[in-house]
């Protein structure tokens, strides 16, 4: 006879325990999270007058005496659950910045607001899709014997686009340094965007901020050639943020001509090394900026928001430029799946890792994502609410909030995460389930929007 599969022997035997009912409620709650965290303690809420005990929870009545919550990891390459609530949060976040809702005030509406693109330089020719890849008349080579141009129509999943011509060729230091220093190229970035603005209009730039504000999200893309773009949205606001309105002057063709400029003159030079030198790091020279719809041709606020959500739950392993996980030791680096143009900017965080000059850029820690040091989406203070808002938002609606006037006294310990393979079968099956009946339910909203 036939031995059933160990996930299925475990599943049977999960379902048998005189607790599973209680368990899977547990893994519901967790949308079917791929890998949770396992906890255990006790809450008990009184009220300090009379201390009178108002609610007790207590793990030791759960099965295996744990509570089990989500990982929360945004990548959906590690937990799909958890990320497409994360990607939800992300929409919501965006959106609000741009329509208002969540304590933005609906104003923000019709303030001049812009959807930019900044771009990495170029280290070096890539293979890249389009009408022949990168014709040239003649055949000529580069210094290392390989042809310096490519007449081949690639398909966008053709493995050879972002890739390298010639891997000798390529400026992967530079590449590297740019990852590393992206964070600040940003950062002066937004101070030659209120420079241009204040001098657009006859004042200095410390009197910029009692003028008015700059309000921004910011998402970090990687692309084929595993090079970082950044995709920002931009808001003019008045000084006090999202409930002052802008200054006359503040229009979105003033805003737009001060990026333009900014992206053109911003320079960050990396620290001086012998084996590299002191290199100047700057912008690519494609700068994309367009005007948000708002009652114009401009890209619509909803898709904006859906595509900075989209992006956010994406991680380097995704697009073939680098892993989810830390790099510990060089034969990390050979044994990590990606490509050979991946694998050659590790090796270079490696190498320059170890070099005095860049100790402070931690390059060997930042190995996975090949030297990108910046988190995946951030975003100003005053441009919309906050992860942990929305999370206590969420906490209210399902009869998690507070009870005024009490007090709590909470214990909790790590007790594990994970599943056993059994567990793993049926949270696999519990976040299926939810996901179809979410897609139902958005296909009948969606068909009682457009019968209206």
């Amino acid at each position: 006879m036939r031995q059933l599969p160990e996930a299925d022997r475990d599943a049977i035997r999960i379902a048998q325990d005189p607790k599973f009912a209680r368990w899977l409620e547990q893994i519901t709650a967790t949308g079917g999270c791929a890998h949770p965290v396992h906890l255990s303690g006790s809450t008990t809420t009184h009220d300090p007058t009379t201390g009178e005990i108002v609610h007790h929870y207590d793990t030791r009545t759960e099965p295996g005496e744990r509570l089990l919550i989500r990982c929360r990891n945004r990548r959906a390459t590690v937990c799909a659950p958890c990320s497409r609530l994360h990607a939800g949060d992300t929409f919501h976040l965006i959106r609000a910045g741009l329509l208002g809702g969540k304590n933005v005030p609906a104003t923000v509406r019709d303030r001049p607001r812009l959807f930019i693109t900044l771009t990495a330089p170029s280290f070096g020719p890539v293979h890249r899709v389009g009408e022949r890849c990168r014709p040239r008349r003649e055949r000529s080579e580069c210094g290392h014997g390989r042809l310096l141009g490519c007449g081949a129509v690639h398909d966008a999943n053709d493995p050879l686009v972002g890739q390298p011509l010639c891997a000798d060729c390529y400026d992967y230091p530079a590449h590297v340094l740019w990852h590393a220093h992206a964070g600040k190229l940003w950062d002066r970035f937004v101070i030659g965007v209120r420079r241009q603005l204040a001098s657009a209009v006859g004042f200095t730039q410390s009197r910029f901020s009692s003028h008015a504000r700059l309000s921004f999200a910011r998402i970090a893309e990687y692309q084929k050639r595993a090079a970082v773009h950044i995709h920002a949205v931009v808001r003019f606001d008045g000084p006090a943020g999202p409930n002052d309105e802008p200054p006359v002057w503040g229009t979105a063709a003033r805003l737009a001509d001060a990026v333009l400029a900014s992206a053109r003159r911003v320079l960050v030079r990396t620290p001086y090394s012998p084996a590299v030198g002191e290199l100047s790091l700057r912008w690519g020279a494609q700068v994309d900026v367009r005007p948000l719809r708002a009652d114009g041709p401009g890209p619509d606020d909803d898709a904006v928001a859906a595509y900075v959500a989209k992006y956010v739950t994406k991680g380097a392993s995704e697009t073939g430029a680098g892993t989810d996980h830390r790099l510990t030791t060089w034969d990390d680096i050979d044994a990590s799946p990606v490509s050979d143009h991946a694998r050659n900017l590790m090796r270079t965080c490696w190498r320059l890792g170890g070099l005095p000059a860049y100790e402070p850029l931690h390059l060997r820690a930042w190995a996975h994502t090949l030297g990108y040091r910046g988190h995946i989406l951030t975003k100003s203070r005053a441009y919309s609410t906050t992860y942990a808002a929305l999370r206590a938002e969420r906490a209210r609606h399902v009869g998690h909030a507070d009870i005024p006037g009490t007090v709590t006294d909470a214990y909790w310990r790590y007790a594990g995460s994970g599943h056993t393979p059994g567990a793993a079968l049926i949270a696999a099956g519990v976040a299926e389930d939810l996901e179809q009946s979410r897609q139902l339910l958005t296909a009948v909203r969606d068909e009682g929007e457009w019968s209206q």
